[in-house]
């Protein structure tokens, strides 16, 4: 059963009375062509003006929506062939960052994101889409190893940030992250980056350092979650709506501020509403980009992808 949110609620009543509308024409056996032909316009009409005027605040929910689709959604939709690989090889494999070779339209990437839970046992093995150190130890390794065999990475950025446990402090979790900064702006080959919804923080750059930094359209990229703002000046979460839209996170007010490359649209009504026409249109994406990086060598990407976050936040007088 869809899940709807506030600001969706006028759809659901009338997505509820197309519904009837069709049982009625099941039950009695009456032609209700037209009535569903007004109602599916109205619907169209209605979601079109809804999600042409969101509020950030508004596009923030949208990335958390429990129908979202996840980083193993993507994989499963867009990849001919896929085989996952397991652990950093020093600590443990961590659920909440996954991996491996995948096959997309012939060519063969390396792709990485974390991964959430669709319920609380899902949500739990996956830590909230958190990953602890071994987690972006882990995703290092793999794209060492797609820089041995030469192959394309693809990362899908989804967290509420990286696990903050004092055990993944021991285990050095801001030099696991920082170390991943690093190694990303040195690899040979093309590195796409795509927030998929949520970017918080150093949990997300530890894996978006690429060529093209992309973001869907309902996705956001901060340093702090809007709550965590609010609760930080004004001590409660209830300013989380004006602090969303002092932080300005979605995607084009990224693109606005030259932090990322490009925003990737979504269907109509957001990505959850039809997880396989947002596969499609990340599948375009990707292998048009790729193309476009494959026609660089090695030193042009590597130089290009340097300049680019050296000048990020740099003030022209």
């Amino acid at each position: 059963m869809r899940t709807y949110l506030d600001f969706e609620k006028p759809i659901a009543d009338l997505e509820a009375r197309l519904e009837e509308t069709r049982k009625l024409a099941e039950r009695t056996g009456v032609d209700v062509s037209d009535a569903v032909d007004i109602l599916e316009k109205s619907i169209d009409k209605l979601q079109f003006e809804i999600f042409q005027n969101l509020t950030r605040w508004q596009r923030v929910q949208l990335s958390r929506h429990p129908d979202r689709p996840y980083t193993l959604d993507y994989i499963e939709r867009m990849c001919d062939q896929f085989i996952e690989l397991h652990g950093d090889r020093s600590v443990r494999d961590d659920p909440a960052m996954v991996g491996g070779f995948g096959e997309i339209g012939g060519q063969s990437v390396m792709i990485i994101g974390q991964q959430k839970g669709r319920n609380t046992k899902q949500r739990q093995h996956r830590n909230f889409g958190m990953p602890n150190p071994e987690g972006y130890r882990k995703a290092l390794r793999l794209m060492q190893l797609a820089e041995k065999f030469n192959k394309p990475i693809i990362t899908l950025i989804d967290t509420p940030g990286a696990f903050p446990g004092l055990e993944a402090e021991e285990r050095g979790q801001g030099e696991a992250i920082a170390r991943n900064l690093r190694e990303m702006m040195t690899l040979k080959v093309p590195v796409i980056c795509i927030v998929i919804g949520e970017g918080a923080s150093g949990g997300a750059l530890g894996i978006a350092i690429g060529d093209r930094v992309l973001m869907l359209e309902n996705a956001w990229y901060s340093v702090i979650s809007p709550e965590n703002c609010s609760t930080i000046l004004w001590r409660s979460w209830n300013y989380k709506e004006q602090a969303a839209e002092a932080m300005k996170p979605t995607a084009r007010d990224m693109k606005q501020a030259g932090l990322i490359d490009g925003i990737v649209e979504e269907p109509i009504g957001g990505a959850h509403t039809d997880h396989a026409a947002m596969a499609d249109i990340l599948k375009t994406v990707i292998l048009a980009t790729l193309e476009e990086l494959n026609a660089l060598t090695p030193q042009e990407r590597i130089s290009q992808r340097i300049d680019k976050f050296c000048n990020m936040g740099v003030v022209l007088e």
